[in-house]
């Protein structure tokens, strides 16, 4: 089991946010997948790397009624592909470009409700961008 980061930890210590428990519910199922992932600050929010690139990125601030998770291939805008990187279909997913897809979680419920789909997306996404950095 991957442990939270404490760095990430004090700065969501910090935002005093309204959803705190359920963030800290998703920044445990992201790192227990399959992948190794390191979790750090980045934009503002927790962000998870693969052998040191940028993959998923927690969109918490502003304080929302909601918390994000946007799914990308780094910093540097790449070539779209073709198609949608990933196949696995779920409502989760609300695709912005084929490289990028953000998934919106309003409650704890909702969190619970979609874990199995959020890991199921979290190791195909990676899978999928692994090769690239």
């Amino acid at each position: 089991m991957s442990n939270l980061n404490g760095e990430v930890s004090q700065f969501l210590d910090a935002l005093n946010h309204p959803f705190r428990k359920e963030i800290d519910d998703v920044r445990k199922l992201i790192l227990n997948t399959t992948y190794e992932l390191s979790e750090n600050i980045k934009w503002n929010g927790p962000n998870y790397c693969y052998k040191g690139a940028d993959r998923i990125t927690m969109r918490v601030q502003p304080p929302k009624k909601a918390l994000q998770l946007i799914f990308h291939r780094g910093v540097s805008k790449k070539t779209q592909p073709k198609d949608r990187l990933i196949s696995f279909k779920s409502s989760l997913l609300s695709w912005k470009e084929n490289d990028r897809a953000i998934i919106s979680f309003g409650s704890l419920e909702e969190i619970k409700e979609g874990q199995i789909d959020l890991i199921e997306i979290i190791n195909e996404w990676l899978k999928a961008t692994q090769e690239e950095k």
